[in-house]
């Protein structure tokens, strides 16, 4: 799959991932001609209009819900790779023997969602000192690496970029840029798409460095339409493409209902 996905980018075509909350979001984005399917437990929330941070919170079992959801997605996934969203901070789960069930439910790779790394200020500060912490992320990685899965973690700084390829062995950096702007229930601040960039570089840079065949993509923020995401890979050197979640089904599917049912209204 790395191989097939280096290969690509040396052809000079971008990978672009998506976030896949249904089975239909899935068979929608295969025939768009994506890469690979990401199944996060925000999903099921963004695809049910409530906001994507929900998958943060605790209104169910995070890691319950993505291997639940394995049944939805990677049967009409037509062959995709197909990545889970892993809670590796979860407490009431032996991590290694929960990556196995992962792997057996047909899954190919894994980030580390929900994550520590979207939170900070004092709050960061007492997960990190109460053995949830990011560095426990990065120990899901590393074992998920030595299970012949795919790690593409998110990363929000060149610290936990580092972090991440040097001890977690990451296949596959993905820069989050917070959450993605735009539509009923998106993000109503974020940085710049100019400052977006710059941060995007230096995570790639930072990643780079340490292992020169990673894989840097970035995800989030600002970057909500085809057109952001065009004005970022102009502005950065290096990138080898996309992820996109809210970008790729919830606000599509919020534009496309709204003008659909218009269009009708309107005659």
């Amino acid at each position: 799959m790395l191989a097939s996905f280096r290969q690509q980018n040396r052809d000079g075509r971008q990978l672009i991932g998506a976030g896949a909350g249904t089975g239909l979001s899935a068979r929608s984005a295969h025939a768009g001609g994506v890469d690979f399917l990401v199944v996060y437990n925000s999903g099921r929330y963004r695809m049910a209009g409530r906001g994507s941070l929900a998958g943060f919170l605790a209104y169910g079992d995070a890691n319950a819900i993505v291997l639940d959801m394995a049944g939805e997605v990677i049967p009409v996934a037509a062959g995709l790779p197909v990545f889970a969203g892993v809670n590796g901070t979860d407490p009431f789960r032996r991590m290694p023997t929960f990556l196995d069930e992962v792997k057996a439910a047909g899954y190919v790779g894994v980030q580390n969602f929900p994550t520590v790394g979207a939170f900070d200020g004092s709050f960061r500060a007492n997960l990190e000192a109460t053995g949830m912490g990011y560095d426990v992320e990065v120990a899901m990685m590393r074992a998920a690496a030595e299970r012949d899965l795919v790690t593409a973690p998110y990363v929000f700084s060149e610290e936990e970029a580092e972090a991440m390829v040097t001890d977690g062995h990451a296949h596959i950096v993905v820069a989050h840029m917070g959450l993605t702007t735009s539509g009923s229930v998106g993000a109503s601040v974020a940085a710049s798409l100019e400052d977006t960039a710059a941060a995007c570089q230096r995570i790639l840079d930072t990643a780079r460095r340490l292992n020169p065949d990673v894989l840097v993509l970035a995800h989030g923020g600002p970057i909500a339409t085809s057109t952001d995401w065009k004005y970022v890979k102009e502005h950065t050197e290096g990138l080898n493409g996309f992820l996109g979640a809210s970008s790729m089904e919830r606000l599509p599917v919020e534009r496309g209902i709204a003008d659909t049912v218009a269009a009708f209204k309107a005659i």
